[in-house]
């Protein structure tokens, strides 16, 4: 007999267990992040960018903002920002150089293929006059 199954996440404000994949197939899988010291803005150094896929976040709880920036060869350029509502689905997509910056209490929903993973993604250090673009910015 087929049964319905759940999953959850609650713990937060570890960078080990805030976000934690809480199903996965051989398609796609789902994450819960909730608020880590990471990505607060205080800890936001990088962006990252998944090569072959598309992500989507949905903001349950609290509050987030999404950075996201172009590409030019390797070069996050032209930062933006987008202030999450609850309950909307956002979509990065594939190539997209994002991150989160969440502030204490906010829990969202990832979904991406899987795998996505380091072999198919990159990150982007940004330096210092970007890290305070975003601070003004956020």
């Amino acid at each position: 007999m087929l049964r319905i199954e759940s999953y959850g996440h609650n713990e937060s404000g570890d960078n080990k267990t805030a976000l934690k994949w809480v199903y996965e197939n051989p398609v796609w899988k789902v994450g819960i992040k909730n608020w880590k010291p990471a990505n607060d803005i205080s800890g936001t150094t990088c962006l990252e960018r998944h090569n072959k896929t598309d992500e989507l976040f949905v903001l349950l709880d609290g509050r987030c903002t999404l950075l996201y920036a172009d590409d030019d060869n390797g070069t996050a350029v032209n930062i933006g920002k987008v202030e999450m509502e609850p309950m909307k689905v956002y979509k990065i997509p594939a190539t997209l150089w994002h991150n989160t910056v969440t502030q204490p209490g906010a829990k969202l929903i990832l979904i991406e293929n899987n795998p996505t993973d380091m072999t198919n993604s990159d990150v982007y250090n940004l330096t210092e006059d970007q890290i305070a673009e975003i601070k003004a910015l956020v």
